[in-house]
């Protein structure tokens, strides 16, 4: 047991480490299937997605490129702002490529929704998003998820990326919060 869960007791497994290892192998057969005989432009949306960007790479069979963005819309709290603040952009052209969008959650849908109307006015040939989590019952805006992890449910979840205040994303598994 890590040091942080004992010092947290609030925290409740939701997803375990081998269930992530398992659907990223799921994830990336398909998204391999898919981009097979191109080169695919990643897009990792920072900071959440990086363990899920890192684990997906590993496993993809395609050639690849990477890019980092990242945007914020929550802070230091747990709700979403509702304002999507761009702090790094892309460094790379990304006219006429093949994207992929790799999000660690999409919750009320803005920021995947904001994101990709600002890729799409760059004319990339091609745009999907892989997430590995979505919570469905917080959306507001209708955005789609091409290849997707798991549904979760209306809790806020931490680990394997995500965190609560810059803390938490070294967890191996995803928890949720129980008294969110």
């Amino acid at each position: 047991m890590n040091w942080i869960m004992k010092s947290q007791p609030n925290l409740k497994i939701l997803i375990t480490e081998r269930q992530i290892k398992n659907k990223i192998k799921q994830l990336a057969k398909e998204i391999s299937r898919d981009y097979k005989g191109k080169i695919l432009l990643l897009i990792a949306v920072l900071k959440g997605s990086f363990m899920f960007l890192a684990d997906l790479i590993r496993e993809l069979s395609v050639d690849i490129e990477i890019e980092f963005i990242e945007l914020s819309s929550y802070g230091n709290s747990t709700e979403s702002s509702g304002e999507v603040s761009v702090i790094k952009w892309l460094t790379k052209e990304i006219e006429n490529r093949d994207i992929l969008l790799i999000e660690d959650i999409v919750d009320t849908g803005l920021t995947v929704s904001t994101l990709l109307n600002k890729i799409k006015s760059h004319k990339p040939s091609s745009v999907k998003v892989c997430s590995l989590t979505s919570k469905p019952a917080r959306r507001e805006t209708d955005v789609p998820i091409d290849y997707l992890g798991f549904e979760v449910p209306n809790k806020f979840i931490v680990g394997y990326g995500i965190d609560y205040n810059e803390i938490y994303r070294n967890l191996p598994e995803i928890y949720y919060l129980e008294n969110e």
